[in-house]
């Protein structure tokens, strides 16, 4: 592969920063001018990555599924009227702190500490290259959002031992990252039961 060649492969091999974990990731063809109908859409799994490219939904085929098609999402935007509530909710964040917010939902827990996690310098770098690739598919443009608080303008998800949320799921705790460009909008959400 070229050097700073994204493609369905490094794709695919940056999202195991995910593995393991209960991390969803989707990416969709954005179609709305209110891209939180595009959210939804994604949150009711009725999209596909416009690339073609791996998507993780860590719930397919589990028995809550099958139970309630929404699970584990408490509900999703569907309507207009919804945008300004789910506007609330959610923070805009800058390009410099998505890198470690990438890397906090590949870590997952609520509260963490990053830099106290066991083994955290030896994962640091690979964890890192692997944000890097995923923030790599979205352009200059793309506007990113967050339902974790954090401190001031250009919050380092590294340094602050707690985050205030506001929950989207039925987990005890969920974290959750949106990109939004002219043309795709994306999901990354970690769901946490303590």
């Amino acid at each position: 592969m070229e050097a700073g060649r994204l493609d369905a492969a490094t794709w695919s091999d940056a999202l195991k920063l995910y593995e393991w974990l209960c991390t969803f990731v989707s990416v969709a063809r954005r179609e709305h001018d209110e891209w939180w109908l595009d959210v939804g859409s994604i949150m009711r799994l009725e999209t596909r990555d416009p690339r073609g490219w791996e998507s993780i939904d860590p719930n397919d085929g589990e028995d809550e599924r099958r139970e309630d098609p929404l699970f584990p999402w408490l509900e999703v935007p569907s309507t207009p009227a919804d945008v300004e509530r789910y506007n609330r909710r959610m923070e805009e964040i800058p390009r410099s702190s998505v890198r470690s917010l990438l890397v906090l939902l590949g870590i997952a827990a609520g509260g963490v500490d990053v830099p106290k996690r066991l083994g955290w310098e030896e994962r640091r770098s690979e964890m890192e290259r692997r944000a890097d690739v995923v923030l790599s598919r979205f352009p200059a443009s793309t506007r990113f959002y967050t339902n974790l608080g954090g401190n001031g303008d250009h919050p380092d998800f590294y340094q602050q031992s707690s985050w205030g949320h506001a929950p989207f799921s039925r987990n005890d705790w969920d974290a959750g990252l949106v990109a939004v460009n002219d043309d795709e909008v994306a999901v990354f959400w970690n769901f946490q039961n303590t």
